[in-house]
């Protein structure tokens, strides 16, 4: 090689590089590669912006940000949003006044327990009217709720942290787990014995741990350290609550016609940094069950994690199949899934404050746990998010498991099923109403093209129903529970004369929500929806 002309050239090169820049004041080609980074750097940050946020939302939120910075304009939002925020809150402002502000200077004692019967004699009678919420049936005062409540006052004093001192209600979260399991496919042969967890405060728990185990366990699996999760629209909020506590990047993909996941567009958003999709069984929306088997082969052929909701499922659909209803595969039968949240304290029949989370292996529920061995208390593990745990949960989920057996729930299974297939046919007498999708299960979902199905809610609401609205597509549903059997022919009559009333007299009944919601259902600025809720909670307490 001519090492003397390659000189030569490079000698060349520079002599006219510094020709050309000497042109340039010494300031400016300082400050010009400063520039640069810093464009760079903003058109990517507005490309992630519009990546996240889609295209026209994007717009939308840069308009409404332009908009507040003319003065005036932000705080006339600012009171119209208070008083959304007011009409939300209805009476409850006047009700806090009379709220205890600091702890009174003398005890009352045993006189407690009446203040306490007082204050719950105030609570909205919720007996047969409200959508889920109590799922146990019966009276308060006799029963099953007689059972669970004893044995929680029982072992109210006990906390599983301790599992030397409370070694019972040790045994009891372990056979929890262990039962739960062995209704979901702890027996198939590809578990190979090894499926466990732990139980938690509630649904929204279970996820959280089963994305936080998921995204470390595909750390340490693919060294994914920038983690995004899939999931359809339906899914519950708590994914949203995960991915802000993880620092997971969400990407929420509309269902398909059926209301179910799209399985197609749930593989387009796979790339090299998923960690983890998502199905529900079934979907708190519209009580319909994702493509479980599909979603478990996506995720296998991609080596990633998948997660199944049984929070409202878990407890019904292994007695449905049992009783001969056509109910899709849906647990750990199904190649692929990595994990899955029960909720004991729904169909379960346990004490409020109570769900399973569950893994095929001990490999990802290990990434669960957080031990700390530099802390001058000693060494520290915990399996949960929580520390401390109420033991007393734990013993009534045991008991409620226990006293009810599989002929107890495979009994309730059959009532409850019975009255969802009863209510929608009732649903489906009312001409003005639609059922949405195809409910597999006890949530039933109802829609019309006729009249304003909020103005609808607000007229049951008057009548003492407590029902969930919906959106996309604006509906209503009800969770059926064993509370609902006896009073379902006069649900389906405060429906039918709601709904007659409505198209007779279209328009808000005063004090009603219904334009609220409609209004939020049709508002493009969904920043400022949120603004709305986070007002509303923050003024809630």
């Amino acid at each position: 090689m001519d090492f003397s002309a390659l000189r030569s050239s490079l000698s060349s090169f520079r002599d006219s590089a510094n020709t050309f820049l000497s042109q340039f004041e010494p300031l400016a080609l300082l400050a010009l590669p400063l520039l640069t980074v810093f464009l760079a750097s903003g058109i990517r940050s507005c490309l992630s912006y519009v990546s996240d946020k889609g295209l026209k939302n994007a717009v939308i939120s840069l308009f409404m940000s332009s908009v507040k910075l003319i003065p005036g304009v932000r705080r006339y939002i600012d009171a119209e949003k208070q008083k959304v925020v007011d009409q939300l809150q209805s009476s409850g402002n006047s009700k806090r006044d009379s709220w205890l502000k600091e702890l009174p200077l003398k005890g009352l004692q045993g006189g407690v327990i009446d203040k306490l019967k007082q204050e719950k004699s105030n609570d909205a009678p919720w007996q047969g009217k409200c959508s889920g919420t109590v799922y146990i049936g019966g009276s308060e005062s006799e029963g099953h709720f007689s059972i669970i409540n004893e044995a929680c006052s029982m072992f109210a004093h006990t906390n599983p942290l301790h599992l030397d001192v409370f070694q019972s209600v040790v045994r009891f979260e372990a056979e929890v787990v262990a039962m739960t399991a062995a209704l979901l496919g702890s027996g198939e042969k590809d578990s190979a014995g090894q499926i466990c967890g732990n139980m938690t405060s509630g649904g929204t728990e279970s996820i959280l741990l089963a994305v936080k185990s998921s995204r470390d366990y595909m750390k340490s699996k693919k060294g994914i350290t920038r983690a995004e999760m899939i999931i359809p629209e339906s899914a519950h909020s708590a994914y949203d609550k995960a991915a802000q506590y993880f620092k997971i990047k969400l990407w929420r993909v509309p269902v398909n016609k059926e209301f179910q996941a799209d399985v197609k567009a749930i593989r387009r958003y796979i790339n090299r940094n998923t960690i983890l999709i998502v199905g529900s069984a079934p979907g708190f929306p519209h009580g319909i069950i994702d493509p479980i088997k599909e979603l478990g082969e996506l995720a296998s052929s991609y080596g990633i994690c998948f997660h199944v909701d049984l929070c409202l499922g878990g407890f019904v659909l292994p007695f449905a199949r049992k009783l001969g209803y056509p109910i899709p595969p849906f647990d750990f039968s199904v190649e692929g899934v990595t994990s899955m949240s029960v909720d004991v304290h729904k169909y379960g029949l346990a004490p409020k404050g109570t769900s399973v989370v569950l893994y095929r292996n001990h490999d990802i529920r290990k990434h669960q746990f957080v031990a700390v061995t530099e802390w001058s208390g000693g060494l520290y593990v915990s399996p949960t998010i929580a520390g401390s745990r109420p033991g007393g949960l734990i013993a009534g989920a045991w008991a409620a498991m226990i006293s009810l057996g599989q002929e107890g729930y495979l009994e309730n299974t059959e009532k409850i099923m019975a009255l969802s297939k009863k209510i929608q046919s009732g649903i489906k007498e009312i001409p003005e109403l639609f059922i949405v999708g195809k409910p597999d299960m006890t949530i039933i979902a109802f829609a019309s093209d006729v009249v304003d199905i909020f103005e609808v809610n607000d007229l049951m609401s008057s009548k003492g129903w407590h029902l969930n609205a919906l959106q996309r597509p604006n509906s209503l549903h009800i969770c059926l529970t064993l509370q609902h059997v006896p009073v379902a022919d006069e649900f389906l009559e405060d429906l039918r004369t709601s709904v007659h009333t409505v198209k007779a007299n279209p328009g808000p009944i005063h004090g009603g929500l219904a334009p609220i919601y409609g209004a939020a259902g049709r508002m493009p600025d969904r920043g400022m929806v949120e603004d709305l809720l986070v007002n509303f909670m923050d003024s809630a307490y």
